[in-house]
C-alpha cells in the first residue's frame, strides 16, 4: 500500500454531554423551518445488507444527499438556515415567525433592504447560499478556491451569483470573502467554518446540518436499528461536528464510536489529535475531495470533536475514489449511490478498513471495535456535483486503490 491510511485514537475525549448547539431542540427549530420550504423532502437513508454481510458488519446505512433541495449536496441545509436566522436577528423576531413563504415575502424584503450575502467555497456551500439568495431576492458573492471545477462555478453563476475562481487556497478565500465582507455596503459573510470573533453565523449554519442527522437518526430508528458507529467527514469541521454534536447530545453516554475521516492534504483534524492541540495545515491542499480542502479546524466544532470523537483518520486520495466505484456500482441486491469525491470517502474506508491486513488497519479495526454486532452510519454529502471527475473515477478508472 503505498499511501497508507493513517489514525490516531482521541486522547483529549472527555465525553461531556452538555452540548446546547446542537441539542435535540435547536436541531428541531432548524427542521422545522426546512420543512417550510415547498422543495423540502426528507432525503433517503439507503441500506447495503449485501456489503454488510460481505464486510462482516451488522448493517451499513448511508445518508444520501443528491437530492437535497435539488443542489446535489447537503450544504444549502447550513446556509439556508444560518441567513434566516441572520434575518431574523436583524428584524427583531424568531426564526419560528420566519417560515420560507414570509422569508422570502415583499414585506421581509422591504423591511431588511438589500443585503449581499458573501462566502468562499469549493462549490455545494456557495451554490446552496447562491440559490438562498436568489429565493430572497438578494445578491451573492462566491469566492472559490485555485483548482475548483469549472462546471461548479457555472451551476453558482446560474444560481445569480457573482462567483469567480481565485487563486488561492480555501481558507486564503475564506479570509477574502470577509475582508470584502465588512468594505460592502449590508454585506455579511456566510461561512461554514469559524474563527475567534466569528462564531454567530457558523453555529446557525451546523445546527443547519443537524436536520440531515436529525433525519438519518429518525429513519433508523423506523428500521429499526441503533447505529454502533459513525463514519463522517472533515473539512473546516462543521459537519463533522453537527453531526457528532447531535448525536452526543441525543445519546449521551452511549453515542456511537465515531471516526472523523480528512485527506492526506488537509489533516488538520488528525494533526490537532496528534499534536493535542488545534494546529492548521498550510500550502495548496490539492486534494481529490475537494469539498474537504480545509486546513484551518472551525474553532466550535473543534471543541466538540476533541471531547467526542472516537478516532481521527486521515485517507489518501484512493480511498474516496474506491468507495465512489463501491457506491455507483454495489453488490448484486444492493441500491446504488451516486456519491461524489467528498462524499463516498466513508464507505471506501470501512471496506477498507474491514478487508485489508495492511499496516496498521487490524489494529484500526480492533479499536473502532467492528464486528458483526456494529451498525454502521455513513453520509454521502454530494452527489456528481463534478460529472467530469465522477466519470474519470468512476467510468475510467482514475485514481485506483492499491488492491485493484
Amino acid at each position: 500500500m503505498t499511501e497508507p491510511i493513517l489514525w490516531t485514537s482521541n486522547t483529549m475525549a472527555a465525553k461531556k454531554t452538555d452540548i446546547p448547539l446542537m441539542s435535540k431542540v435547536e436541531v428541531q427549530r432548524a427542521r422545522a423551518f426546512h420543512r417550510s420550504f415547498p422543495q423540502y423532502e426528507q432525503t433517503l437513508l439507503v441500506s447495503l445488507p449485501h456489503l454488510a454481510a460481505r464486510l462482516g458488519v451488522k448493517g451499513i446505512y448511508i445518508k444520501d444527499e443528491s437530492k437535497r433541495f435539488g443542489l446535489n449536496a447537503f450544504k444549502v441545509l447550513g446556509g439556508s438556515y444560518a441567513m434566516a436566522r441572520y434575518i431574523a436577528k436583524i428584524l427583531d423576531v424568531d426564526i419560528a415567525q420566519l417560515p420560507y413563504e414570509r422569508l422570502i415575502s415583499q414585506e421581509v424584503r422591504d423591511k431588511l433592504g438589500e443585503v449581499t450575502f458573501f462566502t468562499a467555497t469549493d462549490g455545494n456551500h456557495g451554490r446552496g447560499i447562491a440559490w438562498a439568495a436568489n429565493q430572497l431576492g438578494q445578491k451573492s458573492v462566491v469566492y472559490m478556491p485555485h483548482g475548483s471545477a469549472q462546471y461548479r462555478l457555472e451551476k453558482i453563476l446560474a444560481e445569480g451569483a457573482d462567483a469567480t475562481i481565485v487563486d488561492m487556497n480555501y481558507d486564503d478565500a475564506v479570509r477574502l470573502a470577509d475582508k470584502h465582507a465588512k468594505q460592502a455596503a449590508n454585506g455579511v459573510v456566510v461561512q461554514d467554518t469559524a474563527w475567534h470573533g466569528y462564531e454567530e453565523i457558523p453555529s446557525w449554519i451546523m445546527q443547519g446540518y443537524g436536520t440531515m442527522a436529525a433525519e438519518a437518526d429518525e429513519q433508523l430508528h423506523i428500521a429499526g436499528e441503533t447505529p454502533t458507529h459513525i463514519f463522517i467527514q472533515a473539512g473546516a469541521g462543521s459537519l463533522a461536528g453537527a453531526v457528532l454534536g447531535y448525536f452526543a447530545s441525543v445519546y449521551g453516554e452511549n453515542c456511537p464510536t465515531t471516526a472523523v475521516v480528512e485527506p492526506h492534504a488537509a489533516n488538520c483534524h488528525y494533526k490537532s489529535a496528534l499534536a493535542k492541540s488545534y494546529q492548521t495545515v498550510n500550502g495548496n491542499l490539492q486534494t481529490l475531495m475537494a469539498g474537504l480542502a480545509c486546513g484551518e479546524p472551525n474553532t466550535i466544532s473543534w471543541e466538540i470533536l476533541k471531547d467526542w470523537a472516537d478516532i481521527f483518520i486521515s485517507c489518501p486520495d484512493w480511498v474516496a475514489a474506491k468507495g465512489m466505484r463501491m457506491s455507483a456500482i454495489p453488490l448484486s441486491g444492493d441500491t446504488p449511490i451516486v456519491s461524489g469525491e467528498s462524499g463516498a470517502v466513508g464507505l471506501g474506508l470501512l471496506a477498507t478498513i474491514m478487508q485489508s491486513d495492511e499496516a496498521t488497519l487490524p489494529q484500526l479495526r480492533k479499536t473502532l471495535k467492528l464486528d458483526t454486532s456494529s451498525v454502521v452510519l455513513l453520509f454521502s454529502t454530494e452527489g456528481d456535483t463534478d460529472p467530469k471527475t465522477y466519470e474519470d473515477i468512476v467510468r475510467n478508472g482514475h485514481c485506483p486503490s492499491p488492491d485493484r
